[in-house]
């Protein structure tokens, strides 16, 4: 059977980690395996995942790092650590649920129905029929900073920053987090990026063509969040940063391939 692996960043999460959620759902999906990975926390979150880790053995891990480095390297270690595992997916979850574990099944669904898609996304879309429930102002600096994340990154995504992705497990993917991230927090912006930047070293014309975005059935903003509608000002800071960074790679001189054979040599990588 195919596994998947899931990166759960925790710092200082021993009060909202629900535990039993994640053991009910380990148990009815054996399929997917989950990586918490411990970003130098300073309350009990150490203890609490060593304890799940050694209750489902198969299922749970914990990883610690030292000190706290911020959710993008302890997403990006946790990745390279499963990417090195038999998953043929990984992915990372908020460990606050704000996305229900059910929604992994969905994802999952993508990739097996869709061979050329590498990347799926969740995406916070307020449709009739779906349950999103998110503070007015965040919503609406949301959409301010989903559209210049859009702008940096090139494509039209509408929602860069739910904290719910799955990828496709190969060189590809290892390749978007074989280095450290410019930010701490907005490095879903520059993932994307990097795959842009892929997709034009190999020839891509259609950059998008294996990504997908996954409108959500349910979200919650569960309280307790560390990000404050101040950081926004920040973000577009960093987003700055990003675009800056990557420019010579996104517009300048590179040496093309095949534009013919692009979708062929992503899969192959993947």
């Amino acid at each position: 059977m195919d596994r998947t692996q899931i990166v759960i960043p925790c710092y200082n999460e021993a009060e909202r980690l629900d535990v039993e959620r994640f053991q009910r759902f380990s148990k009815s999906h054996p399929r997917f395996r989950f990586l918490f990975v411990n970003d130098g926390s300073t309350d009990a979150t150490a203890s609490l995942i060593d304890g799940l880790q050694a209750a489902s053995p198969h299922s749970m891990a914990a990883f610690h790092l030292g000190q706290n480095q911020g959710k993008a390297e302890a997403v990006r270690q946790g990745l390279l650590l499963s990417l090195a595992t038999d998953a043929t997916a990984v992915g990372y979850w908020d460990a606050d649920l704000s996305t229900p574990l059910d929604a992994l099944t969905q994802f999952q669904d993508v990739l097996e129905r869709r061979p050329d898609i590498q990347l799926v996304m969740g995406t916070r879309l307020p449709l009739m029929g779906r349950s999103i429930e998110r503070r007015w102002i965040r919503q609406k600096l949301g959409r301010i900073f989903g559209r210049c994340a859009s702008y940096v990154v090139g494509l039209p995504i509408y929602d860069t920053q739910c904290g719910a992705k799955l990828l496709r497990a190969g060189n590809a993917t290892r390749s978007l987090f074989a280095e450290r991230f410019t930010s701490r927090w907005i490095f879903d912006v520059e993932m994307l990026v990097r795959w842009r930047v892929a997709c034009r070293i190999m020839g891509s014309a259609d950059p998008h063509a294996h990504l997908y975005e996954l409108p959500l059935e349910r979200w919650l903003e569960v309280k307790g969040s560390r990000l404050k509608s101040t950081d926004f000002i920040r973000a577009i800071g960093e987003l700055w940063s990003i675009r800056r960074k990557y420019a010579s790679q996104l517009y300048g001189d590179l040496p093309i391939g095949n534009a013919e054979s692009d979708d062929s040599a992503l899969e192959q990588a993947a």
